[in-house]
Formats: structure tokens, C-alpha cells, sequence
């Protein structure tokens, strides 16, 4: 059987209503708060509070905050009006079951709302990151077609500036064979008259003789063929070329590849290894768990929960030393620093996970507010306030609706002006 809590405390504004119970020693861990417009309901167990409250209020922005051994709530007035008593006077049994059904009911409708609006949402933003990744890949084929197109003009005219050449050396070579040959056909006509000189001799009748032709089998004669014969090229000589080609660690062609790209991505692969190497003798001592970056996150969070943020750290440090673009593990160690009091380190660490959570969508919105305001923080504490307010403004660009944000970028903001007007 619960124990009904009957003491309470509260005192109003025109616009709120602040309420304290007392927990009595009951575990602050395991409490449930149920608010409605003009019902609230509290239990930690073994306790139990109920209240009709006297007039409706905003339950979307009413607040309950647990410590020092009691809940505060922070109840905003729908109307501006100061309420005779904290609950309904008077009321019965049957009106109190009215009212906790109805707001029950209620709940549940705007709970269902939400659940469709949120899936409406993530159907858009889906759809939204769908077409946003379509058209890189269109502008990345594009980009590759017009590199093709150029690579191809660029061939086709090297090749035809190769054809030019080929046909002008040709050219070349059957002027300068042509030569050659009218100056072979004049020596062997200059060698025939030398012969026919010296074969002439002053008998008359074995000049006849001598001189009488001689018969040749076919249409040719003798010097015809010693011309064929002097006008057969010699034969060529036999050799072996070897052909050697440019080892490539990708297998695309040269003209189609990102010579750039590639090489910068087979620097960072061999600076990896090279990491993995020098970092071979402190993880072997490591179970195999301990060397997956998103259980040394868990346990950090878990460290961090605990209030061990040292443990915390070096749990986010090794998460980090085997996987460096992991935007959590330096937002959770940002604030292990910032409970450390370790200012610049927090600040550097938010900014790291800033530029890591790239390009920004609706997926990391509150990865990046949290960032903003833990490097405000971390600036306000330094008071650099002008710096912080910058960072409170843009988490608030973000998550426009955040109450807890725009307090405390207006806290900047009057700090900022007490500063001005005391210099």
C-alpha cells in the first residue's frame, strides 16, 4: 500500500506556482511524475502524491528539478491570476476520477500526436537526406563524365597529331628511298661502261666475237638483275622488347582516376598502420572488448555517471587514440573537463566535435547543441562572456525552444551589460 504524502510546501507568483515536497529518504532514482493541465501525480515509492491543481497550467513548460531530499516543481499559470489554494476546495471523489481520467486520455492523445508527428519528421528528413544524397551522386557522375570527355578529347587529339607525324615521316622516307635508288641505277650504268671499255681490244675479229651478244633466257638482262639484287634491303636483325608498366594500387585506369585523392588516401592508410604499430605494445595487454572505441565509450559514460570523471577521461583518451572521428567521445570528454575545471581542454574538445559533426543535419542537432553550450560554458567560466554568448546564440538557433538555453544566454547578456557600464 503506498504512504500518501500530506506535506507540502508552495508559494505563487502571478505567472507560476513553486511547489516543494519532501522525499524522506526515498530513492530520488525511482521517481514518477505524471502532469496534465490541472492534475499532478507523484510517486516514489513507497510515497505517493496527488493534486488537483486550482486552475489549468502549461505542462509543457513546467519543470521538476530533484535534490537535497526534495522535488521542487516549477508550475507556469496558463493565466495570469493569483489562485486561493494550491487544489480544488471541495472536491469529491467522482469529480477527482473525472478529472484524473480525462487527463490521463489526454495524455495519451497528445502522446500519440507526438508519435506521428515524429514519425512524419523522420519520413521528411529521410526523404530530405534521400535527395540531398542522389544529387552528389549526380553531380559526382557528372564531374566524372566531363573527365571522361576531356581525358578522350585530349586522346583523340594526341592521336591524331601522332597520325600527322607518322604520314609526314612516311612521306619523308619514300622522297629520301627514291633518291637513293636514282643514284644506285647511276653508279650501275657508270660500272657497265667501265666493263665495255676494258672488254674492247684492236683485232678486229675477236672484237666481233667478244662483242657478239650473248644469249639470256627471259625479258631481263644481266644488269636489270644485279640492279634487283643491290635494291633488297638486309635482312633485320632479331631483339626482345620488354614492355614495363607503372604499378598502381587501384585498379581504374590512369585517365579515369584521382591520382590526387588516391595518393592522399594511401598516406593516411600508412599512417593508420604506422599508429597501430606504435600502439601494438601498450594494447596487447588489452582484452578484446577494451579495443572497440564504443565499449570504452559506454564505460565512460558509466564512469562519468558515477562522478569518475578522471576514469571518464582516460576511458574517452584510448577511445579516441583507436578512433579519432568519433564526434561523441569528444563531446562526453568536453564534459568530464568541464567538471574538472579543465577550461581549455573543454573548449578544444567541443571545438573538435563542432567540426566533426559535419555536414550539420537534423541527425545531429543535439549532438551540435550540446557542443555550443558546453564551449559557452567552458568560455563563461573563463569569463570571456562575449564568446560564450556567441555560442549560447548559435545552440539557440538550433533548438529555438530550449527555455534552459535562452535563461541562461540572457544571464550572458546582463552579465555582458554589468560589465560595460562598471568599466
Amino acid at each position: 500500500m503506498p504512504v500518501w504524502l500530506q506535506e507540502h510546501s508552495w508559494r505563487q507568483t502571478l505567472t507560476a506556482v513553486y511547489l516543494s515536497l519532501p522525499l524522506r529518504g526515498a530513492r530520488a532514482t525511482a521517481a514518477s511524475i505524471f502532469c496534465s493541465e490541472q492534475y499532478l501525480k507523484v510517486s516514489i515509492p513507497p510515497f505517493l502524491f496527488e493534486a488537483v491543481l486550482y486552475a489549468p497550467i502549461d505542462d509543457t513548460n513546467s519543470t521538476a528539478r530533484i535534490g537535497n531530499g526534495n522535488i521542487f516543481f516549477t508550475l507556469y499559470k496558463k493565466e495570469p491570476a493569483m489562485w486561493d489554494s494550491l487544489t480544488l476546495a471541495n472536491a469529491d471523489k467522482e469529480k477527482l476520477q473525472y478529472l484524473r481520467e480525462n487527463a490521463i486520455l489526454k495524455a495519451h492523445e497528445k502522446a500519440k500526436e507526438e508519435t506521428e508527428a515524429k514519425k512524419i519528421t523522420k519520413q521528411e528528413h529521410k526523404k530530405y537526406a534521400l535527395e540531398a544524397t542522389m544529387k552528389l551522386e549526380e553531380a559526382e557522375r557528372k564531374r566524372i563524365e566531363d573527365l571522361k570527355e576531356k581525358e578522350r578529347q585530349k586522346v583523340t587529339k594526341e592521336l591524331e597529331l601522332w597520325k600527322k607525324q607518322q604520314k609526314d615521316a612516311n612521306k619523308y622516307k619514300s622522297i629520301q628511298k627514291k633518291g637513293e635508288f636514282h643514284q644506285e641505277v647511276e653508279q650501275l650504268k657508270e660500272r657497265k661502261n667501265e666493263k665495255m671499255n676494258k672488254t674492247k681490244i684492236p683485232n678486229e675479229g675477236t672484237s666481233k666475237a667478244r662483242l657478239k651478244p650473248t644469249k639470256v633466257h627471259g625479258s631481263c638482262s644481266m644488269f636489270s638483275e644485279n640492279l634487283k639484287e643491290e635494291q633488297l634491303p638486309a635482312p633485320r636483325s632479331a631483339a626482345t622488347i620488354k614492355v614495363n608498366f607503372t604499378p598502381r594500387a587501384f585498379p581504374t585506369a590512369l585517365r579515369e582516376s584521382r591520382v590526387a585523392e588516391e595518393e592522399e588516401w594511401l598516406q593516411k592508410q600508412a599512417e593508420a598502420r604506422r599508429t597501430i604499430k606504435s600502439d601494438l605494445s601498450e594494447l596487447e595487454d588489452l582484452k578484446e572488448e577494451e579495443k572497440n572505441p564504443d565499449w570504452l565509450k559506454d564505460k565512460g559514460n558509466k564512469m562519468f555517471a558515477m562522478g569518475n570523471y578522471l576514469g571518464a577521461v582516460n576511458a574517452y583518451n584510448l577511445a579516441v587514440r583507436l578512433n579519432s572521428k568519433l564526434p561523441l567521445l569528444y563531446l562526453n570528454r568536453a564534459a568530464c573537463h568541464l567538471k574538472l575545471r579543465n577550461l581549455h581542454k573543454a573548449i578544444e574538445d567541443s571545438s573538435k566535435a563542432l567540426e566533426l559533426l559535419t555536414p550539420p543535419v537534423p541527425d545531429n542537432e543535439n549532438a551540435r547543441v550540446k557542443a555550443f553550450v558546453r564551449r559557452g560554458t567552458a568560455f563563461c567560466q573563463l569569463e570571456l562572456y562575449t564568446e560564450g554568448l556567441q555560442d549560447y546564440e548559435a545552440a539557440l538557433k538550433i533548438d529555438p525552444k530550449n527555455k534552459n538555453i535562452e535563461k541562461d544566454a540572457e544571464k550572458i547578456r546582463h552579465l555582458i551589460q554589468g560589465t560595460m557600464q562598471s568599466s
